[in-house]
């Protein structure tokens, strides 16, 4: 039952709805065993399933799946996984980056919170400057850390436009944020780990 397909407008939204219905309870179960032996946490693990369904409804009527959907759903459920297991490192390394600051700042937490407060605000402004596909193809990379390769299947573009669009939405970022530089690249650097 292959409810992805290039054939979505000749298909009634009934017949749609009745589908993917049938597709989400036919591989719940399944996938969400798969989630959480990898996550480890059974709401964790629900709501990745959840997740991954959520953005295959989203994107019904652009997504073409090019193998079977059940590989396709295995296959995002894994990267949904492994996006929270990177996750949860950054948000331990920004805690023990805290702890390390606290350590060693009497008590200055206030100031902290501010300057990453600012951070976000200017991170979302800066962002909000890019152009849109400039943006798209960058938050593609970054927060659906998707490969260059991946990125120029899913929007029908050159891998050549995905590197020329990045390195453009770098410098805008790098520039826009220059006061931050060193805050986001103990951030970065933290996030490798």
């Amino acid at each position: 039952m292959d409810i992805i397909s290039n054939n979505l407008v000749e298909v009634s939204t009934d017949t749609i709805d009745t589908a993917f219905e049938d597709l989400f309870k036919a591989h719940f179960k399944a996938l969400h065993a798969y989630a959480y032996a990898i996550v480890k946490d059974e709401i964790i693990a629900e709501e990745v399933v959840q997740s991954v369904f959520l953005r295959l409804w989203e994107k019904r009527s652009s997504l073409t799946v090019h193998t079977s959907i059940k590989a396709f759903l295995y296959r995002s459920v894994y990267n949904e996984s492994l996006n929270y297991h990177k996750h949860q490192k950054v948000k331990s390394a920004y805690h023990q980056h805290q702890r390390y600051v606290r350590g060693n700042d009497s008590g200055d937490d206030s100031s902290n919170r501010v300057q990453m407060k600012d951070l976000e605000g200017r991170l979302e402004l800066a962002l909000n400057k890019l152009p849109e596909a400039c943006r798209t193809i960058f938050q593609m990379s970054r927060f659906e850390e998707l490969k260059y390769r991946e990125i120029a299947e899913q929007l029908n573009i050159s891998i050549k436009t995905v590197e020329n669009q990045m390195g453009k939405a770098l410098r805008i970022l790098r520039l826009e944020l220059v006061d931050f530089l060193p805050i986001l690249f103990l951030i970065v650097n933290l996030f490798r780990l």
